[in-house]
This record gives C-alpha cells, sequence and structure tokens, in this order.
C-alpha cells in the first residue's frame, strides 16, 4: 500500500512543468500581498503595486462574476477603505467611477492600491476570513487593473497564525512558503487559495508518459485516520477517472489540489478550478460519513470536462459579467452522470446506493414540469438566474430544470443508446471529445474550445451516423424529449416502475399549519395537476378535503391518504380572492423507482449480467 506523505505546505512542481513560465521576480510588473490581522472581524488587508505602468489613468476593477458561476455576484460591495500611492510613497486621489472601478489619474509609473476585504461566506463563489481560515476564491478577493491581463504575477500571503499552510494551485516562488506566482490575471483569478492548519495527503498518479501529484489539503477538525480513510477513497476515484478518460490531464505544475473545507462555518458547494478544486460542507468527514466524496467525484471530472474540454463562450472567462453558455447541459449534466457513476465503479457505492441516486435523478426528470418549458440549452441559458444568484422576488420554481440533472439523464440515455445500437458508450465518446476538444492547451488554456455544433459532430465521428447525432441533439438537446427508459434499462436487468402505485397525489405535499385552523401550501402545485387545476397556488390555504377540516400538517396527511385514484372529492380553501370551493380528482402518485430484476422478482438473463457489467463495473 502507498503511503500518504503530511507536508508542512504545497511547493512542490516538476522540472518539466515549471519550464512551462517562469517566476518573474520580486520586482514582478504586478505583485500583491495579503494579511490578515483583523481576521477576528472577518477582514483582509490587500494591496496590489503595478509596475512600468503606460502613461495616463488606470483603473482598477472589483469582479462581477467568477469561473465556475454563472451568474453575477457584485464582489465590490465588500472593499472598502481604499488608498493608493505612486512609487515614492505619495498620496494618489482616486474617484469611483462606477460601482466595481476605482480610477487612478495620476502616477509616476507605479502604483499601490491597498483595501480592506470584509468576507464571511464560505464557499467556491466567496471569502471566508477567520481566526481559523482564510478561504479565499480570488475574484472574490483581488483586485486588478485594467489593461495589463498578460502579465506574470507574484503574490504574498502573511499568515495570521504561524500554523497556518497554504493550498493553492498557484505557482510555488523557490524558496519560500509564503510566496506564488501567476503567469497571467485569468490563471491568477481562476487559483482557489486556503490558509489554515489543515491536514495534507499526497499521491503520485502515473499516466500519459507524466507523473504527477494529486493533494487533498483537509481543513477539518476530523482525525488523521479519517483523514487518511477519505484520502483512501479520493484515491480510487481518480483513479478510475483516469481509466474512463483514457488519460489524466497535463497539469500545468504537475500538481492537481483538493482543497477540502469541513468546518462548522462553511457552506456547503464544490467549485472547479484548472489544476484545483473547492470542496465544503459544514460537516466532518466522520459527521458526514464521508459523503463528501461524492462533490469529489464531481469535481474532479472537471479536470477534463469544462476546464480543459471547454465551451467556446466560457473561453476566455470575463470577469465583468455573467458568462452564458447553452452548454451546461454537457459541461456540467454530463459531470454530474460520471459522479457517482464513477464512485460505484471505485467500489466506494453499492449497487442499490447507485441506483437509487440514478433512479432519483431519472425520476426527478421524467417528472419536471420545466421540461415543458425549455430545452436543456434553454436551461443552461438561464443559469445566471439560478446559479447561486439571489433575488428577493418570488420566482415560478416549476418553469426550470436544472441542467446538472436534465445534462445527468441526457448522459444515461446517450450511454445506453450507444450501447445498444454501436457497440460503444458515453466513455468513448468523453475520450474522442477530449482528444478532438480537450486535449490540446496554449498559454494555459483550451486551444480549441467547443461549440454544440463540435459536441454533435463528434458524435457523429464516433458512431459513423449522422442521423443518429442529428436525432440526439434535435430532440433531446434542442428539444425538450425524452424516450421510454424502461425497455433501455432493462437491458441492464433493471427495472424501471411506478414507486408507489397505490399512492394517491394531487399536487403537492409540501404544506404547514398556520394559526387560522388551516394548512398553507409552501410551494406552486405541479402544473396539470388536480389542485393546480382548482386554481390553487403558493400562499393559498386549505380549510377542508372531502368535507373534513384539515387544522394542521398532519391533518393533511391524513386527507390526502384516504383518497382513492379516479374517486372526486372536495376541497374548501382561501385564496387572495376570497373562499372558495371546487372538486379534484386524485390520481396515482406519478414518482418512479429504479431497482434490480432480482429485487423485482425477476431473474436476470445472461446477456443482461453482461451488459450490466460493462456497464457498471470496470473492465
Amino acid at each position: 500500500m502507498r503511503r500518504f506523505l503530511t507536508l508542512s505546505c504545497l511547493l512542490l512542481a516538476t522540472t518539466a512543468h515549471a519550464q512551462q513560465a517562469r517566476d518573474p521576480g520580486p520586482d514582478a510588473p504586478v505583485s500583491y500581498e495579503l494579511s490578515f490581522d483583523n481576521a477576528a472581524h472577518r477582514e483582509a488587508n490587500i494591496a496590489v503595486t503595478y509596475r512600468k505602468l503606460k502613461p495616463g489613468p488606470v483603473e482598477f476593477s472589483m469582479a462581477r462574476s467568477s469561473p465556475g458561476r454563472y451568474a453575477v455576484h457584485e464582489y465590490a460591495k465588500n472593499v472598502y477603505a481604499v488608498s493608493a500611492r505612486d512609487g515614492a510613497g505619495r498620496a494618489l486621489a482616486i474617484d469611483r467611477t462606477e460601482p466595481n472601478v476605482w480610477r487612478v489619474a495620476n502616477h509616476d509609473g507605479s502604483v499601490t492600491f491597498s483595501y480592506t476585504l470584509y468576507g464571511d461566506r464560505g464557499d467556491g463563489t466567496y471569502a471566508q476570513i477567520d481566526q481559523t481560515h482564510a478561504h479565499l476564491n480570488m475574484p472574490a478577493t483581488l483586485i486588478w487593473a485594467k489593461g495589463y491581463d498578460e502579465r506574470p504575477i507574484r503574490v504574498t500571503f502573511r499568515a495570521a497564525d504561524p500554523k497556518w499552510k497554504i493550498a493553492t494551485q498557484l505557482a510555488p516562488v523557490a524558496g519560500s512558503n509564503t510566496i506564488f506566482w501567476a503567469p497571467h490575471l485569468q490563471y491568477l483569478l481562476d487559483s482557489p487559495t486556503e490558509l489554515s492548519d489543515f491536514q495534507l495527503r499526497e499521491w503520485t498518479v502515473n499516466s500519459g508518459g507524466r507523473t504527477q501529484t494529486i493533494r487533498l489539503a483537509v481543513h477539518s477538525a476530523d482525525t488523521a485516520a479519517d483523514v487518511d480513510t477519505f484520502a483512501e477513497k479520493a484515491k480510487k476515484v481518480v483513479a478510475e477517472q483516469i481509466r474512463i478518460w483514457g488519460t489524466a490531464p497535463e497539469f500545468d505544475f504537475g500538481t492537481y489540489t483538493f482543497i477540502a473545507d469541513y468546518v462548522p462555518q462553511i457552506s456547503g458547494d464544490g467549485m472547479e478550478h484548472r489544476n484545483s478544486t473547492i470542496i465544503s460542507q459544514p460537516r466532518s468527514l466522520a459527521e458526514g460519513k464521508f459523503s463528501q466524496l461524492g462533490t469529489l467525484s464531481h469535481e474532479f471530472i472537471h479536470a477534463w470536462n469544462v476546464e480543459r474540454l471547454r465551451p467556446a463562450e466560457l473561453e476566455p472567462f470575463d470577469f465583468t459579467q455573467a458568462d452564458p453558455t447553452p452548454s451546461l447541459w454537457f459541461a456540467e449534466g454530463f459531470t454530474q452522470y460520471y459522479g457517482p457513476l464513477a464512485i460505484h465503479r471505485a467500489g466506494e457505492s453499492s449497487l442499490d446506493a447507485f441506483l437509487a441516486q440514478l433512479g432519483g435523478t431519472l425520476d426527478h426528470i421524467v417528472n419536471n414540469s420545466g421540461r415543458r418549458y425549455g430545452s436543456p440549452q434553454e436551461m443552461s441559458l438561464r443559469a445566471q438566474y439560478v446559479d447561486a444568484a439571489t433575488s428577493i422576488d418570488p420566482v415560478n420554481e416549476r418553469i426550470f430544470t436544472s441542467y446538472y440533472p436534465y445534462g445527468a439523464v441526457l448522459g444515461l440515455l446517450l450511454d445506453l443508446k450507444l450501447r445498444q445500437s454501436f457497440g460503444t458508450d458515453l466513455d468513448a465518446y468523453m475520450r474522442h471529445m477530449w482528444k478532438r476538444n480537450g486535449a490540446a492547451q496554449r498559454n494555459y488554456a483550451p486551444a480549441k474550445p467547443y461549440t454544440t455544433a463540435d459536441l454533435e459532430a463528434g458524435l457523429a465521428e464516433l458512431t459513423g451516423d449522422r442521423a443518429f447525432a442529428k436525432h440526439y441533439f434535435d430532440d433531446h438537446v434542442r428539444r425538450s424529449e425524452l424516450t421510454d427508459f424502461a425497455p433501455l434499462l432493462a437491458q441492464a436487468g433493471l427495472v424501471w416502475r411506478q414507486a408507489n402505485p397505490d399512492t394517491v397525489w394531487i399536487g403537492t405535499n409540501n404544506v404547514e399549519g398556520d394559526s387560522s385552523g388551516s394548512v398553507t401550501l409552501k410551494e406552486i402545485p405541479y402544473p396539470g395537476s388536480p389542485i393546480y387545476a382548482a386554481g390553487l397556488d403558493r400562499g393559498d390555504t386549505i380549510v377542508s378535503i372531502d368535507n373534513k377540516a384539515v387544522a394542521n400538517a398532519a391533518d393533511w396527511r391524513a386527507a390526502v391518504k384516504a383518497l382513492k385514484p379516479g374517486q372526486p372529492v372536495s376541497i374548501a380553501f382561501r385564496t387572495r380572492a376570497g373562499p372558495g370551493t371546487a372538486t379534484i380528482t386524485p390520481v396515482v402518485d406519478p414518482r418512479f423507482s429504479l431497482t434490480t430484476l432480482e429485487k423485482a422478482g425477476g431473474t436476470p438473463t445472461p446477456e443482461q449480467l453482461a451488459f450490466r457489467r460493462a456497464w457498471l463495473t470496470r473492465d
């Protein structure tokens, strides 16, 4: 068994990778310094110095969006106490010309711009600073000067605690454990960083003629034994994903880093980056029973899918606005399909657990009303409204279907179709697209980002069947059609059937009691459902069902349980228009479940078992 090494800092880079670019040195044209003396009050003090500036005013800007997120976040709201000095230390006037832009008109070719950053949201999108760590998403942290994006950059971190170590994909400066560098602004802002007393585990992977290092930095209260257990699970999942793709990505400095925060003040999240990821959950590994492996698996797939095999609309990333793409059903959705599959193939989840998760995803999409309002492409373009975006006005949650499960179901559909009709599989399609549009990189970025037309062409090339590729994209990507999954899943000896054929459904189960002796609907009923057809909506109250008073949630559950499918009953209610009554006809619970033929009372054939093994286990 290979042994994990615990190091004091994350400073290793292979010589071959380090030769791709060079540390700009102490006189770097751009240099940052971050300190955390006031961490108790969630503040960082940050200064950035630009040297050899062009004549004329210089504009300093704060990002409005972040790689891996597709909405606007307005990070400038947490920046204050700004100041500027020239190369001689003289104070310079600052004019705030826009909410996220500060203009310095006069300088001597050098400007140091200083500010205070407040941060208390620990996830992949924002920054969190306290006495235990500095958890930094760089677009939420660093101001930069416009027009100097290609300059190399140095970054110096001043830890608030001598126990703090630094986890980052930034390249280390030789001989220092606090100074790092980036080849340009795009790479810098794509490089999240964690300063804390984390536990480090690392191992090597050999692929494509390269030996590279995988690093797992865990900030939590877990024991060393628990972190070892998690690292062993991660090793298996990483190895399985490399097998799926055929080769590991070439990490720019020879390393890939999982930055894992499992502390109570953190927010649950996962955020991919080129050579690292933020994975967070407010439970320790022990408390979560290592369920954090699911996020780890999803995010590592992104090292291929979305970071290097990348939608053209996201490259280069524009930090000043939301960055929309119609391909999130593939970039996020296919990743969502592979996350649990890689865990199962790696032997870290049972068949029953995997099928329960897959069946839940499939049921969610089959019964999702949002599909009638838009295709996977349409839902991808709505990301800026839902991807950690916030609003104070209510929205109609019934018109949106997340591109994560939507795309996962399209991945399942394509995988089963390819196995059924072409003697190939989704793994082969992903490897083909990797070679076609992903493997080639230039200047720390994809050399050939893909379009939807590329994805369709790649499927036609793999199958040799342009009509099939066009049909798949026309019906399932550009439109909202699905297929009957029962015969597709039956190939693997799996049964797709109604989960609760003896249970009634009227459109929602989400209610709460109120002070008036009735219950309030807490969600919009499913469009077309019995209670929706009766004209009821979120916020309306139910007084009685079938002439039985409904005074609390328990009464509601009992009344609904007593109903029979197809037998009309009366319902009394109050809406904004006043009291009312209607007649509704309950239907059978539309939910489906996925199980093995064996558990459904049948016996799979040898062919079905062979199909299942080829799909769900390692070759």
